[in-house]
């Protein structure tokens, strides 16, 4: 294979700005056009919704709450954003979303960016594309989680190094080693200090592998340290003064254990990221070894030859291991890893539409095609769930979207094969998989039947400011978001455990046991509480609690204590 070097051609500066207006504009609306159209998610997204409500609610803005107590597991820049956006426009699943769906089009819009510098227009706009339509990154898109900040900043600062490390020595070098080293402080405050040591480990290691120590200088480390900390630094100040115990539990219990130790209960093999991967790059997984072969011909020799394509892999690579090696594991983690393979694949996208690659990618289609075509028979003669009469009503419509998007993608991909045109084969795929993504969006809320939502529409408009709420056996992290108040919780635990124990003066009255439950059904007022199905005849036949039940769906049951 012939080795394409990095493009040069020069491109009119109002291209630029033309190209970032559109990637933006079209990235905000496909991440962002849908994100109203499903009850929030539990636990996830009630709980990063809840917290920032009660920061807009308090106006403080230094110690995150959930449900009223302390909860120090995560730093606090999406609960900021969040917040902000709350406290203007109030709650919604939209309003709740909606910073995801921005960091992710702002993770398009710098992939594209750097992808451009880099191998030129259309690389940048394949990379986009591509990272837009990964299966991983559109789907944690719609979903607030954490993840999604702390990957955009963090693949910020590592696009920004990249491009600051290949400029001489002048105001542009300096403007983006100050980039990156503005993106690192926000991936610290989006998830703490592997928004330091990830990018710091990539960048050692391609450096070091690669020999490009002289490349480094100038750095402007001095600088960059006071900008970090300036960013960084003030809210742990803050939050350290506001709470004596924060220091101890944030970076020993939640960075060093949840690392090193099993105590989150998030273990899981070694393996566990690796077919985790390989989903996520769907629909595009099928020409990885071809954009492996394109991107480094002539393998580890060559290296110094396309030291921008190895520090894609070595980030990727990295990222991969350092999260497999850690105790705790969830999907999410891997999140940081997609951006870089994104730009990988834009650039053997655009070599190939363009027709300078010219072979075929057939394998790599009918791959896609056979796929497609085994999913959509999986999609129709799945037999719905008997114990989930909910989800069994919706399969007929998961059946239709799911199974018609898989059946029109291996269709497509067919005929791209038959006509035997790369740019057919690319749009094929392409389609296919814009159509598979909008597909899951419109079925995904009839596969998550914990949501709360409906007792809090029916609880909401009876509620007095003096009447209680119980979780029973549980914490609906959504319903205190649907409620617009905190509830009080029986018998559970869980991630409240550290806010329980800093403030029991505060939260023994709300928080208490099982056995404490008949005494405090006694006390005077409205007491409503929502419970499990299956812990509903022993919480309460067997108790003898005066109630009267309100709603029930095949997992919850609300009830309403009957006065004396």
């Amino acid at each position: 294979m012939t080795d394409i070097s990095i493009s040069t051609t020069p491109t009119r500066p109002a291209s630029w700005a033309a190209d970032l207006v559109l990637v933006a504009l079209v990235s905000l609306v496909w991440f962002c056009v849908l994100l109203g159209m499903r009850p929030l998610s539990n636990p996830d997204e009630g709980r990063y919704t809840e917290i920032p409500r009660e920061m807009a609610v308090t106006g403080d803005f230094v110690t995150p709450r959930l449900d009223g107590v302390k909860y120090f597991e995560k730093p606090p820049l999406v609960y900021w954003l969040s917040a902000l956006t709350i406290r203007e426009f109030g709650v919604s699943e939209f309003t709740a979303r909606v910073w995801n769906g921005i960091l992710a089009a702002l993770g398009a819009l710098m992939t594209y960016a750097t992808a451009r510098a880099l191998y030129g227009r259309a690389a940048g706009l394949w990379s986009a594309f591509v990272l837009s339509t990964l299966l991983l990154y559109y789907a944690l898109s719609q979903i607030i989680l954490l993840d999604m900040a702390v990957a955009v900043t963090m693949s910020g600062a590592l696009f920004a190094f990249l491009l600051a490390e290949r400029e001489p020595r002048g105001r542009k070098r300096f403007a983006l080693f100050m980039a990156f080293y503005v993106m690192v402080s926000l991936a610290t405050l989006s998830k703490g200090l592997i928004g330091i040591a990830l990018p710091g480990a990539v960048m050692f290691l391609w450096i070091l592998l690669l020999n490009r120590w002289k490349s480094l200088r100038p750095f402007y480390p001095i600088l960059g340290t006071v900008v970090v900390l300036a960013i960084a630094a003030p809210w742990h100040v803050l939050a350290a003064r506001a709470n004596p115990d924060f220091l101890n539990f944030y970076f020993y219990h939640e960075h060093w254990l949840r690392f090193t130790t099993r105590i989150h209960g998030r273990f899981e093999p070694w393996w566990f990221f690796l077919p985790i991967f390989v989903a996520g790059l769907f629909p595009w997984v099928f020409f990885s070894a071809k954009t492996l072969r394109f991107s480094m011909p002539g393998g580890w020799k060559t290296r110094k030859k396309h030291p921008e394509a190895w520090f894609f892999v070595i980030w990727i690579a990295f990222v991969i291991l350092f999260f497999s090696k850690s105790q705790s594991k969830l999907i999410p983690y891997i999140l940081p890893v997609f951006p870089a393979c994104a730009v990988l694949y834009g650039r053997y996208f655009a070599e190939l539409w363009s027709g300078r690659e010219m072979a075929r990618p057939r394998l790599a289609t009918g791959g896609f095609a056979v796929l497609c075509l085994l999913l959509a028979i999986a999609a129709f003669v799945v037999p719905a769930p008997k114990n989930q009469p909910e989800m069994a009503a919706a399969l007929p419509v998961l059946r239709v979207t799911l199974g018609g998007a898989l059946v029109l993608g291996a269709a497509l991909a067919f005929v791209g094969l038959r006509r035997d045109r790369p740019r057919f084969m690319l749009a094929a795929v392409a389609a296919s998989g814009v159509v598979f993504l909008l597909a899951i969006s419109f079925g995904a809320g009839s596969l998550d039947k914990a949501s709360t939502k409906k007792f809090a529409m029916i609880l909401k408009p009876v509620l007095k400011p003096g009447d209680r709420v119980f979780c029973i056996g549980f914490y609906g992290q959504d319903l205190p978001v649907y409620l617009g108040r905190t509830v009080d919780v029986v018998d559970y635990r869980g991630e409240l455990s550290y806010g329980i124990d800093t403030e029991p003066e505060l939260t023994s009255d709300r928080f208490f046991p099982r056995n404490e439950l008949p005494a405090h059904w006694e006390k005077p007022g409205n007491i409503y509480a929502l419970v499990r199905n299956s812990a509903f005849e022993k919480w309460f036949l067997a108790e003898n609690l005066p109630h009267e039940i309100m709603a029930r769906s095949n997992r919850f049951t609300l009830v309403k204590r009957i006065q004396p």
